[in-house]
């Protein structure tokens, strides 16, 4: 039984050396196509990612100049103290009103203006300020 097994061993042959260098070539350019691969997601991550932050501002400032616009419109509502701003969708509105019944109107009409989330940051202040 020793003898079958040595004879089995003695049979085998090793790769040959072009089989060797094909193999080789192929880790390689496994190696260099996954390194373009990389180098081309890297480049349009930085094409697509500053793109859609540029699509992004521009779209919170239509929406800031519409809310501005629906304020300003609003024949019942007076605001020049109120300050509009849009951070990713919602928007945010500051600065003082004269009273409650202004402080729910200017929430009231941004609202309906963005159809986005509204951030209350308004202060009530009687009588404004001198």
């Amino acid at each position: 039984m020793g003898d079958v097994m040595k004879k089995d061993r003695s049979t085998r042959k090793l790769p040959s050396a072009s089989l060797l260098t094909g193999l080789a070539v192929l880790v390689w350019s496994a190696g260099v196509l996954q390194d373009v691969a990389v180098a081309q997601e890297r480049l349009l991550t930085a094409m697509v990612i500053p793109a859609t932050q540029e699509h992004a501002r521009a779209v919170d400032q239509q929406l800031r100049d519409k809310v501005e616009n629906a304020l300003r419109s609003d024949p019942y509502f007076y605001g020049a103290h109120v300050n509009v701003s849009v951070e990713n969708g919602s928007v945010v509105l500051q600065g003082f009103v004269f009273s409650d019944w202004d402080l729910r109107d200017a929430i009231r009409i941004a609202t309906k203006a963005a159809g986005a989330r509204v951030v209350d940051s308004l202060t009530i202040e009687v009588g404004g300020r001198r």
